[in-house]
């Protein structure tokens, strides 16, 4: 079983940066693909970004050049450095698996980009 917590959310002014944390359950971090998904309100989930156990990284062309994803496989952690935010960037932001598994969907962390 994995259990994923994600924190780092807040309220940011447009053109600021957060960056979020997810903390990994579970002794096969370093076995597991990794992602980053959001849900704007009214929007389905979309995946944002993602990391193979090999630190392969994607993105999606909006948050490309802003946001970056990395792990520690000491520390069971995954991070996403988000840089020159958008008010389009709100949205509630969760990391899982990659690709994603439905059972594993923590609570989420906010990110509000708003002047």
């Amino acid at each position: 079983q994995v259990q994923l917590e994600e924190s780092g959310g807040g309220l940011v002014q447009p053109g600021g940066s957060l960056r979020l944390s997810c903390a990994v359950s579970g002794s096969r971090f370093t076995a597991y693909d990794m992602g980053w998904y959001r849900q704007a309100p009214g929007q389905q989930r979309e995946l944002v970004a993602s990391i193979t156990k090999g630190r392969l990284v994607n993105y999606r062309d909006s948050v490309k050049g802003r946001f970056t994803i990395s792990r520690d496989n000491v520390k069971n952690t995954v991070a996403l450095q988000m840089n020159g935010l958008k008010p389009e960037d709100t949205a509630v932001y969760y990391c899982n698996l990659y690709p994603a598994h439905e059972e594993f969907w923590g609570q989420g962390t906010r990110v509000t980009v708003s002047s």
